[in-house]
């Protein structure tokens, strides 16, 4: 398991969110979870070609800043 920190700017403000890779994990769970605040918002599963897809989004993240973090987090793991 892996952690780190993403910035996305929505407008002025930034937001930042950290990462949680489960990469070497054999479980169910989805690669990355997404946390702001401690809370879980989101997460992603790679497809086989390593680009990410919206697993789960309880924090009902909108669907553009998704776009930019799953960007972001493909740009680190390549």
């Amino acid at each position: 398991m892996d952690k780190f920190s993403i910035e996305v700017e929505q407008g002025n403000e930034k937001i930042h969110f950290e990462i949680v890779d489960y990469v070497h994990d054999d479980t169910d769970k989805c690669q990355f979870e997404i946390f702001l605040e401690n809370k879980l918002v989101a997460s992603f599963q790679p497809d086989r070609h390593g680009f990410l897809h919206i697993c789960k989004n309880p924090g009902e993240v909108k669907e553009p800043i998704l776009h930019l973090l799953a960007d972001k987090i493909e740009r680190l793991n390549m």
